[in-house]
């Protein structure tokens, strides 16, 4: 892999206290960046501080992205106290498991939240900074669940791949500023998004029978996706796909892009 060159370099992360936000700030403290990270989960935090290298430059933040004036007011904070931001990996997610059906407005409305709206907030507050300063780059977090659908993710599908397409789009607009942007779609990483699930108020038998399923689909570890991650941000490229079965599927939705379904329902179970 290349060795990224982050020596100096501010990075913000958002859901830094665990999971890929974890091990993205552990690389990343390594290869001698400073950290600005945030979480809503302070005892998370706190751990992954405690397992940064000797000596790095790191600040903790405690940060709801789906707040927008905590998100703005957070990017103003980290400019004062640490200076403009170069990197900024917009990573906080959660996941709510159920159908359509059984989905309510409110439980759409808390998925989209943090997993939309916070990559929306984290990139209009950062992104100033960044074209103030002639130069940058962005790094959104959607899903391989960005690229294809499944049962029972309806409310997550709509956030990724909203997030893919907000990214893809400011990517665009961006080819001649400076600043780059790179959306990443994850597949089975070995984080706790799968085990923390939440299952809509109204679940059945059929939520249920996908949230067994789960764990048998998380097997890549969160350190692997991360240095996947900042080899393809040091590369400049603008889809990182990650972990496992990410490009069998992405190359199943390009050739099958109306039938992809009936493989993965075959092959998975899903």
């Amino acid at each position: 892999m290349t060795t990224p060159s982050f020596n100096g370099r501010l990075a913000v992360i958002t859901g830094a206290g665990s999971g890929i936000g974890r091990a993205l700030a552990l690389r990343l403290g390594a290869a001698g960046a400073r950290l600005a990270l945030s979480d809503i989960d302070p005892l998370g935090l706190a751990a992954t501080l405690k397992q940064l290298p000797a000596g790095v430059e790191a600040r903790a933040y405690s940060l709801d992205v789906s707040r927008r004036d905590a998100v703005f007011e957070h990017a103003e904070q980290v400019k004062r106290e640490m200076g403009p931001a170069q990197l900024l990996i917009n990573n906080a997610g959660v996941t709510v498991l159920g159908s359509i059906a059984n989905t309510t407005i409110e439980e759409f409305e808390w998925q989209l939240g943090i997993n939309l709206w916070g990559v929306i907030y984290g990139s209009k507050a950062f992104l100033p900074q960044m074209l103030e300063q002639g130069g940058g780059h962005i790094v959104n977090l959607s899903s391989l669940f960005g690229l294809a659908t499944v049962p029972c993710q309806g409310a997550y599908h709509v956030s990724k791949f909203g997030v893919r397409g907000f990214t893809e789009c400011l990517a665009r607009e961006l080819v001649d500023s400076g600043v780059k942007v790179s959306c990443v779609h994850p597949g089975g990483i070995a984080t706790e998004i799968g085990h923390r699930a939440r299952l809509v108020a109204a679940a059945g038998s059929l939520e249920q029978q996908m949230l067994e399923r789960i764990p048998n689909l998380l097997k890549t570890p969160a350190d692997a996706a991360a240095a996947a991650i900042l080899d393809g941000v040091a590369r400049g490229k603008r889809r990182i796909l990650v972990g496992h079965k990410a490009r069998t599927v992405d190359w199943l939705v390009r050739l099958l892009p109306s039938q992809y379904w009936r493989v993965l329902r075959a092959v998975e179970g899903l």
